[in-house]
């Protein structure tokens, strides 16, 4: 490393001002802050001092995203060998899902990026590291068959339209990455909803999906539940047994690429909570959030959504990991500390109203998040002002 650093001390001056590379001086920085912490140290002011910065906290989120992405790439194959009927081991069934989702990282971060390397060349600012987390966790919520040129697109958009013009990392209202997921939802709904594009059945890594085994079903269980004719119904694999619980939390179901395993996203979560990173009253509230609005649906249970139980919310579709990496964003998520509960309790509360009153798209938790996050100021406000008042009347005895 020395030898590194060395080296890059070296070439700096070239991108310095006045270098002969001073116009990519920001794409320098960059990568030199991403290889080793900045020396520079404060001038002026009175300033804490911590060894957490930017870099290290998307570092450990992405520490905790592995375990999510690497079984999310066994269930892929292993999803591909259930519907043609193969077995060919546990290392190729993995080689499978790698190489079918290796191209959306890397279309991900070449086009995220690639916009953010463009912004700070012309704002002249350094390159921020948020688009570090927000670049793997787009191609974990899509599902395996979701076009390269789609994903493309969709993080053009949300980089540009939902980041930058409010000024970047630290200022964007939405999640970046559910703003993907919902561009891509709206935009291209038979790419995304449709029930063989979660399951892929060719070997074809491309644009396209090959040729499609018609032998089975690659609706999720949400979508099973979702076009149910009656209350009771039990959600199944691709060839038509009976999913556990234990299934369920494995995560060996059809679903978006990062989202079927709760054991992968139970990892994330502890990883997080114990390093600080995300907050624990957020997460627990959207758990809570969802539960007792499910019980209360229940009461019902005029409909097979209504009928699916708190447990089943958890386990299924993208509940449990919109609740540990993306409702505690701590950009777009309430800050004040009883607001984390609130803004938690109300999207656990939306994600399971829109998934059994919206028949039309059974995975609500990228609209409850999304909601929320333009609600979040405003919780932060009122519980600001209500701590003020309540300190005002104290003054006043």
């Amino acid at each position: 490393m020395k030898a590194l650093r060395n080296y890059l001390d070296k070439i700096k001056p070239n991108f310095e001002e006045g270098g002969k590379l001073a116009m990519f001086r920001s794409v320098f920085d960059g990568f030199e802050t991403f290889l080793f912490t900045p020396n520079t140290t404060s001038k002026s002011g009175v300033h804490i001092h911590d060894s957490i910065d930017s870099k290290r906290t998307m570092t450990v989120v992405i520490i905790a995203l592995i375990p999510a992405l690497l079984f999310g790439m066994y269930n892929v194959g292993y999803q591909h060998n259930l519907a043609i009927g193969a077995d060919p081991g546990f290392l190729s069934t993995f080689i499978f899902g790698f190489l079918a989702v290796l191209p959306k990282i890397i279309v991900s971060y070449v086009v995220g990026l690639g916009i953010e390397f463009a912004v700070a060349q012309v704002k002249k600012e350094e390159i921020q590291e948020g688009f570090l987390v927000s670049g793997i966790l787009i191609p974990m919520i899509v599902p395996i068959d979701t076009p390269l040129w789609m994903i493309a697109v969709a993080t053009a958009f949300a980089v540009v339209f939902a980041k930058e013009v409010f000024g970047g990392t630290g200022y964007n209202v939405f999640n970046v990455a559910l703003v993907t997921r919902a561009f891509l939802f709206f935009a291209y709904p038979a790419a995304m909803s449709g029930e063989k594009v979660f399951v892929r059945t060719s070997e074809t890594f491309g644009l396209g999906s090959g040729n499609v085994v018609d032998a089975f079903s690659g609706a999720t269980p949400l979508g099973q539940i979702a076009t149910a004719t009656t209350n009771n119904t039990t959600v199944t694999d691709v060839l038509g047994n009976p999913l556990s619980y234990m299934d369920m939390f494995i995560g060996l179901i059809p679903g978006s690429i990062g989202e079927t395993s709760k054991l992968a996203i139970l990892i994330g979560a502890v990883i997080l909570l114990i390093t600080g990173i995300a907050s624990w009253k957020t997460m627990i509230s959207v758990f809570i959030g969802g539960g007792i609005t499910a019980a209360l649906f229940n009461l019902a249970g005029t409909t097979a959504a209504m009928s699916l139980g708190p447990v089943e919310h958890i386990l299924l579709g993208g509940f449990a990991f919109g609740a540990v990496f993306m409702a505690t964003d701590p950009v777009t998520s309430a800050r004040t500390e009883k607001g984390k509960y609130i803004y938690g309790f109300l999207v656990g509360f939306m994600a399971v109203v829109i998934r059994v009153l919206n028949p039309g798209y059974p995975e609500g938790m990228m609209l409850a998040i999304l909601l929320m996050n333009v609600f979040a100021p405003l919780i932060d406000y009122y519980v600001v002002d209500a701590n003020i008042r309540k300190r005002l009347k104290r003054a006043i005895k």
